[in-house]
C-alpha cells in the first residue's frame, strides 16, 4: 500500500476530492493531512474523513528534520502538495525525490511563481486577456512553480470572464484531474 501525505494550507476542497477518490483504493491511501496554518479548515476536512492530521508550522517546516522523521514514522511514500503556500526546502525535496507533486490553477509558466496563488492567478490571466487557462501539475523543485510538468489541461477564457468565472472552470479541471494524475505517478514510484 502506497501511502500519500496531503499538504495544505487552507479549505482543502482539493485534499478532500483526493481523499474521497483514494478511500476505496487497495494500492493507495491518503493516509496524513499536513497543514501550516493551525486555523486551516482543511484540518476538519480530515478530522470528518478519519485520516490523521499534522500541523507544522513556518519555521519547523523550514527546518524539515522533524518533519521528515514524522513522514518516515508514518512511512510516507508521496507528498500531495495541495494549495500548500510555503515553498518546500531542499531537505524535503532530497528526501522525497521526484514524489512531491503541486498542482497550480494556471497553464505555467504563464502566471507562476512567489505570491500567485488562488485568486491572485484568475485576476491575473482575465488582466492579461489570456485566451484559455487551465492547471498544471507538476513536480516539484527548489523554486515556486518550475518543477518538471506532468500533466495540463485546458479551458476556454472568453473576454465576458470574470475571475471568478475562470476560478470555477479551473476548479472543474483541478477536481476532474488532479486525483487521477496523482494515482499515475504514484504507480510509477
Amino acid at each position: 500500500m502506497k501511502r500519500i501525505a496531503i499538504f495544505a494550507s487552507g479549505s482543502g476542497s482539493n485534499a478532500e476530492n483526493i481523499a474521497k477518490y483514494f478511500a476505496n483504493s487497495t494500492e493507495t491511501e491518503v493516509s496524513l493531512i499536513v497543514a501550516n496554518n493551525p486555523e486551516a479548515y482543511v484540518l476538519k476536512r480530515a478530522e470528518k474523513l478519519g485520516i490523521e492530521s499534522l500541523i507544522v508550522r513556518k519555521p519547523e517546516f523550514m527546518a524539515a528534520d522533524n518533519l521528515i522523521k514524522e513522514l518516515h514514522k508514518r512511512k510516507i511514500d508521496f507528498i500531495v502538495l495541495a494549495g500548500f503556500l510555503l515553498l518546500v526546502p531542499q531537505k524535503l525535496i532530497d528526501a522525497y525525490p521526484g514524489r512531491i507533486v503541486n498542482i497550480h490553477p494556471a497553464l505555467l509558466p504563464k502566471h507562476g511563481g512567489k505570491g500567485m496563488y488562488g485568486d491572485r492567478v484568475h485576476e491575473a490571466v482575465v488582466a492579461a486577456g489570456d485566451k484559455e487557462s487551465g492547471i498544471t501539475i507538476h513536480l516539484i523543485d527548489a523554486n515556486y512553480d518550475k518543477g518538471v510538468t506532468y500533466f495540463q489541461a485546458k479551458c476556454p477564457v472568453y473576454p465576458t470572464d470574470t475571475p471568478h468565472d475562470v476560478a470555477q472552470k479551473v476548479h472543474i479541471l483541478e477536481y476532474e484531474h488532479f486525483p487521477r494524475v496523482i494515482d499515475e505517478i504514484v504507480k510509477t514510484i
